[in-house]
């Protein structure tokens, strides 16, 4: 069992950041006062699980720990988004999927990175989970802007958290340095596939989802700035890309490493 294989060190620190995690959802869910402490304190033990990890002499990468650093990335825009925007809100699912992203990194560690591979590959990693981080982000907020809209249609519900006009700004300006950052990924994917994997470039599962969440942002980029599109159908349009983004690289790593078992 990979339990049984971990040694406890690291168990202990995936079983207390997937801990305070869950607290902090609680606290969230039940507007508790340390909530945020409790966030704080699931954030920083995921920041040490994470160098772990990075620092092993075999480092692992799979569907897993992307989902694990994208989570971790989304809890740290936050935390520095509320320093500039106390009034924001933050949802208790965000500590949910806090938790559920460090035990499912734990149960699915990943793949041993190829000796082949290139020493720039980290960095283009990096792009890829940055972009991911942003979008999910952008997504967190079109989320709460979307349910503002819908309280201010309402007579009877007040404007709760930020104004909807600076959740729409967030929520572009989150989704654009997201798209900038996939671009970045694709171009470097597509120009030094063979210097970064051992392999060129390939028109798999992952190319064809990421190059349709990539079009997909893209329309939505051009329909805001010619076109002004907003509220809730340019919502469903980053809905729409962020779900395709998901598929590209966790979604079919996700279908190779666990339901296929195999590395690549």
């Amino acid at each position: 069992m990979i339990l049984a294989s971990a040694s406890w060190f690291p168990l202990s620190l995936y079983l207390a950041a997937a801990l305070a995690y869950a607290l902090a959802a609680a606290a969230f869910w039940r507007r508790h006062g340390l909530a945020n402490v409790a966030l704080l304190l699931a954030w920083m033990l995921h920041a040490g699980l994470l160098a772990v990890g990075l620092l092993d002499q075999s480092p692992k990468f799979g569907f897993a720990p992307a989902l694990s650093f994208t989570v971790w990335l989304v809890a740290a825009t936050y935390a520095l988004e509320r320093r500039l925007y106390p009034q924001l809100q933050i949802h208790w699912s965000l500590g949910l999927l806090g938790a559920i992203s460090v035990l499912l990194s734990l149960m699915f560690p990943g793949q041993i990175l190829a000796a082949s591979a290139s020493g720039w590959l980290p960095l283009h990693w990096a792009l890829g989970l940055a972009s991911y981080g942003l979008i999910a982000v952008a997504v967190g907020h079109a989320w709460f802007m979307v349910r503002s809209e819908q309280r201010l249609r309402q007579a009877d519900e007040p404007e709760v958290g930020l104004p909807l006009l600076t959740l729409e700004r967030l929520t572009f300006r989150f989704a654009g340095a997201g798209f900038l950052l996939l671009s970045a990924t694709l171009l470097a994917g597509l120009l030094f596939d063979e210097a970064l994997y051992g392999s060129a470039w390939k028109w798999n599962h992952k190319t064809v989802f990421s190059m349709l969440s990539w079009l997909t942002f893209a329309v939505l980029m051009l329909g805001r700035l010619r076109l002004g599109w907003r509220g809730r159908y340019a919502a469903r349009l980053l809905y729409i890309g962020s779900a395709l983004l998901l598929l590209a690289y966790v979604g079919s790593r996700f279908v190779l490493e666990v339901l296929l078992g195999r590395a690549t």
